[in-house]
């Protein structure tokens, strides 16, 4: 029955549709977690925390806290706005379309080192529209940019993306540690994405300079100092050592209380829709695992990952690229992270786990919650299809995991 919940489940989470079901995957996800309840394979005590075994519980409660905090964040920043003036930043010191890509792709990488990916997204896209709209320039390349960059980017640390965020949970390892190894890979990746941007699109981008002149955005500085100040502080407890999901919604709590606002706006920026996702996801991946299919999923992938170190590493990435377009990101990061610790080198392992889920979000237009948050957004001025994407997304996303593995393993070498 747990196989069998999780396989209709996935049906949804893959984007797929079933007749007279009109559900996707935040709904999808929910009556998965409501049956896996219902047929008795996880039972609500488990699923609240009230199990009385500490150890057996479905929700992981610190990761959709960390999301929160960030969104709420992200919300207070965008209000201050701060995005808007770091596109009209970027605009102004780029005059020509190629520096002006080169601008897009490296500051949704910035952005989304430090803040949930989605949300830089759902806080760029508008910004980019408007802009290539005015200087006369095809939205696409830029518009993939703003999506490939924040997911290359997100690779750096912990909060750039929900799949860290679980790696950080299961792992154990503290920010400092995974941002030191994961900082170059996100780097690199991030400028292999912009250079085959500029590459592929090299015949639609006109070489002649422009002089964008946007108006300036109208600034609360207060409000853009407090939440600024506020995030610096929030970053360092995390360096510090200190628990991530409290750090950060204590840093949201102190701006809302002290931005003199009413809160219901911020509190209508969260994607509560994503945080019911994630609730559920874990319910219907805990039913799994109780269940013992997930190691019956491992075994069936154990060809894969046998051998030396180096070759059970290499596996272990491979196939993290090609389930997380499968299964999406973050089911599988909720299953595989119950294999990390089977493997030679853990530590190893969670990296290569976080940087092959991430970079795997740029190969297909499916494959990250950000690529379709932007062309949603962009709906009716970019037909961006399937295989459109893909065109772009193979090549790119093959050299930047081939690049971004590479690093990460000598720097495992060498360190």
């Amino acid at each position: 029955m747990a196989l069998a919940i999780f396989l209709f489940t996935y049906v949804f989470i893959a984007g797929a549709r079933l007749p007279y079901l009109k559900l996707d995957r935040p709904g999808g996800a929910l009556l998965g977690a409501v049956l896996m309840v219902v047929f008795g394979v996880v039972t609500p005590a488990e699923v609240y925390n009230h199990s009385a075994d500490a150890n057996r519980h479905a929700i992981d409660a610190d990761t959709i806290v960390l999301l929160l905090g960030m969104m709420l964040l992200a919300a207070y920043m965008s209000q201050a706005s701060f995005f808007r003036t770091a596109g009209a930043w970027a605009v102004r010191k780029a005059h020509t379309p190629r520096l002006l890509l080169l601008a897009v792709t490296f500051i949704s990488a910035a952005l989304s080192a430090f803040l949930v990916n989605d949300t830089v997204c759902l806080m760029l896209t508008p910004l980019v529209l408007a802009t290539v709209e005015d200087a006369r320039l095809p939205p696409a390349p830029y518009l993939l940019a703003v999506c490939m960059g924040s997911n290359s980017g997100s690779v750096a640390t912990f909060t750039g993306n929900p799949q860290n965020m679980l790696i950080q949970g299961a792992s154990g390892l503290s920010y400092a540690s995974f941002a030191a190894y994961m900082a170059l890979p996100a780097l690199l990746s991030t400028a292999v994405v912009a250079a085959g941007l500029l590459y592929l699109f090299r015949h639609d981008l006109p070489s002649k300079r422009f002089e964008p002149n946007p108006p300036p955005p109208p600034v609360d500085r207060g409000l853009m100092a407090l939440t600024l100040g506020v995030l610096t502080g929030v970053v360092v407890a995390f360096f510090a050592g200190l628990p991530m999901s409290w750090s950060a919604l204590a840093g949201a709590a102190l701006v809302m209380a002290l931005a003199r606002r009413e809160p219901r706006e911020a509190l209508e920026r969260v994607d509560w829709v994503l945080l019911l996702f994630f609730a559920s996801l874990f319910v219907v991946v805990y039913g799994v695992n109780k269940h013992g299919w997930a190691e019956e999923i491992r075994v069936l992938f154990e060809p894969l990952m046998t051998g030396p170190p180096l070759r059970e590493m290499v596996g272990f990435a491979g196939l993290t690229l090609v389930a997380s377009n499968l299964f999406s990101n973050v089911p599988f990061v909720m299953l595989a992270r119950t294999w990390v610790p089977t493997l030679h080198d853990a530590e190893l392992g969670w990296h290569v786990l976080a940087l092959g889920s991430t970079l795997a979000g740029n190969l297909t237009l499916v494959g990250s919650v950000a690529n379709l948050i932007v062309f949603e957004a962009a709906r009716g001025k970019v037909n961006m299809t399937f295989l459109r994407y893909l065109r772009v997304g193979l090549p790119v996303t093959l050299v930047s995991f081939v690049v971004g593995l590479t690093v990460l393993l000598l720097e495992h070498a060498l360190l």
